[in-house]
């Protein structure tokens, strides 16, 4: 008996599942995928091949994941990542974690080990103590993992995963489809999103009960997280805060929704923010806190000496706060404080329905005398005191000296990727961010080596604009892909080594607590300092390199960089040295041995 490997022609009547998603993916809009191949995802590849979508090739997993989470965040669609069975998705583990811990949208679709080979342990198989499952590493932070069993199920998944994506909350989820599913001949069936989203809006009473707490209150505050970007739902909160004279504070996610030079602004609270900010928010009497969880780093380890007193006994016999919390996400409400109206409700509906609701319980304007002059003279001394280190002609530069000079190269309407230590903190600080700007950064799990790979998503979302990744050298040398990504892609991505050749954040707690640093600082066998050269990666990769070898070179480099619409990277030595941190870390006190609830130490906040 003869038979016959070929499959007989019945494109006319079917295609492979792999054709079909990807005019799916085309459906929705898709205009880029960004991944690597493997043996599992290749017959995808092909059929974006003959597509109009972009397949944008990287050199490792995770700097795929992070471009693809700078590209949603960039453009507001959901980012499209494509890796391989196991090693490949367990590379790309910390780049579509990095994006779900931020509410990022972004759709991971995973190849997989053959069907009908499952458990059998075939070559890269997820499969050791117990048999292959290999969505099961993303579950802890995805919103939804999907493993496809059939290949006429996978279009009907694949539009779940992109509403779920994109809806409520936004998030990562998974798409896990084996190979042969791929390949395997489907009847094309169209599974469009849904035409319309009803966000879930805010209830006019309790809109009006926000308001009568907003305009009773003797000190109320604003605090806004990272999810308000929308223009209808700022023009509302300003519209707010203006008419009430309420000053606003913003988490590290939220800089940038208030432009910095707003009169009624007090800028970041917690461990980086200023003294002035963290006293208003300790004793506010009412917080309206729009789209944020509360973070350990915006909240002074929640240690009501320092940030945040609200809903419980108060320290040192204080009278607490009173909370409203509205957030999209009804498991964010209450998590960290107890709250006195919590409303599940999409933050821009909102806003509006409080603005709405204050005109009509208070229609004259509040003014609070002094407040917008106190509040000018701490920002004033924040900035000033930045720019006068900025001028400083040490070499190594200070990092505010090279951030200086970036606010005076940049376009106004520059995005700044940063990654972790002086490049995130400092900037969320004290950067005079101008309004048309946009500052993009890794917050909830604070990733080293998001930055360079996520400004090159961001420069193919936005690609009129400048974009520069402003990165540690430990960043940049976690994410070396980037540089050649970039040159790949034809992307004028600047990306700024801030070079102290160590861990320079790590480097200066350890010092601090334990009187010296260990394993924080690269250096060479003689146990001098050591650096790649930056410059001349670059130079290697087809970029254009810069070392910057003076205070005076690196103003004149940027614009070169900035002028050149090529990509750059500028290798710029700075001294470490630690972000003020007027806030409060509870890392230090457990250095100290000291812990919540021992003798003059309080206990945490519950909810």
């Amino acid at each position: 008996m003869t038979v016959d490997v070929h499959p007989r022609d019945d494109s006319a009547v079917s295609v492979s599942a792999a054709e079909a998603l990807v005019r799916q993916l085309e459906g929705y809009g898709v205009e880029y995928v960004f991944g690597t191949c493997g043996h599992t995802n290749i017959a995808l590849l092909d059929a974006l091949g003959r597509s109009p979508i972009t397949f944008v090739i990287a050199r490792h997993e995770q700097a795929a994941a992070h471009a693809a989470d700078g590209y949603a965040r960039a453009s507001g669609k959901p980012g499209v990542l494509l890796v391989h069975v196991g090693p490949g998705m367990m590379n790309a583990v910390t780049g579509v974690a990095t994006a779900a811990l931020d509410s990022v949208p972004l759709v991971a679709i995973a190849g997989d080990i053959p069907s009908y080979y499952h458990g059998r342990h075939p070559h890269q198989e997820v499969n050791l103590h117990a048999d292959a499952d290999q969505t099961a590493i993303y579950r802890p932070f995805v919103k939804r993992a999907w493993h496809v069993h059939r290949a006429e199920d996978l279009a009907r998944f694949t539009e779940r995963a992109f509403w779920t994506a994109s809806s409520g909350r936004p998030g990562a989820v998974l798409l896990n489809v084996p190979m042969d599913l791929f390949s395997r001949r489907v009847a094309p069936a169209g599974h469009p999103l849904p035409a319309h989203e009803a966000a879930p809006a805010l209830p006019a009473d309790v809109a009006e009960r926000i308001a009568v707490l907003l305009a009773e209150a003797e000190r109320p505050l604003i605090y806004l997280g990272g999810g308000l970007r929308a223009a209808a739902g700022r023009r509302a909160l300003l519209a707010l805060a203006e008419h009430l004279d309420i000053p606003m504070a913003h988490s590290l996610m939220g800089k940038g929704t208030v432009p910095d030079d707003h009169p009624l602004l007090l800028g970041m609270p917690g461990f980086w923010g200023l003294r002035a900010t963290n006293d208003y928010a300790r004793s506010a009497d009412v917080v309206l806190a729009l789209a944020t969880r509360f973070a350990e780093t915006d909240a002074s380890s929640w240690d009501p000496r320092h940030t945040w007193n609200l809903g419980a006994a108060g320290a040192d016999g204080d009278t607490p706060g009173r909370l409203i919390q509205i957030d999209i996400d009804p498991a964010e409400i209450g998590r960290n404080y107890p709250v006195e109206i919590g409303a599940v409700a999409d933050v821009t509906l909102a806003v509006q329905a409080v603005e709405a609701a204050v005109r009509k319980v208070r229609p004259e304007p509040a003014a609070r005398p002094g407040l917008r002059e106190r509040i000018r003279a701490a920002r004033s001394e924040l900035f000033e005191r930045s720019r006068e280190r900025g001028r400083d002609a040490a070499f190594p530069l200070r990092p505010e000296r090279i951030l200086a000079d970036l606010r005076e190269a940049l376009p106004p309407d520059a995005m700044l990727v940063t990654d972790v230590g002086w490049n995130k903190n400092g900037v969320a600080q004290c950067y005079e961010l101008p309004a048309e700007g946009r500052f993009i950064t890794p917050g909830g799990a604070s990733t080293m080596g998001f930055g360079p790979a996520a400004a090159v998503g961001v420069q193919i979302g936005a690609p009129g604009r400048v974009v520069v990744a402003l990165v540690g050298d430990g960043g940049m040398s976690a994410q070396l892909p980037a540089v050649p990504m970039a040159v790949e892609q034809g992307l004028p991505v600047v990306f700024v080594v801030m070079n102290n050749r160590a861990h320079g954040t790590i480097a200066d707690l350890q010092a601090a607590n334990f009187g010296a640093s260990h394993g924080c600082e690269f250096r060479d066998p003689d146990g001098r300092p050591y650096s790649p050269d930056f410059a001349a990666l670059a130079e290697a990769c087809g970029a254009d390199g810069h070392r910057i070898d003076a205070p005076e070179a690196l103003l004149p480099a940027l614009r070169a960089a900035v002028a050149a619409r090529r990509p750059a990277v500028l290798d710029v030595p700075m001294v470490n040295e630690p972000v003020p941190t007027p806030g409060h870390w509870n890392i230090n006190d457990i250095y100290q041995g000291v812990f919540p609830g021992d003798s003059g130490h309080p206990t945490l906040p519950t909810s």
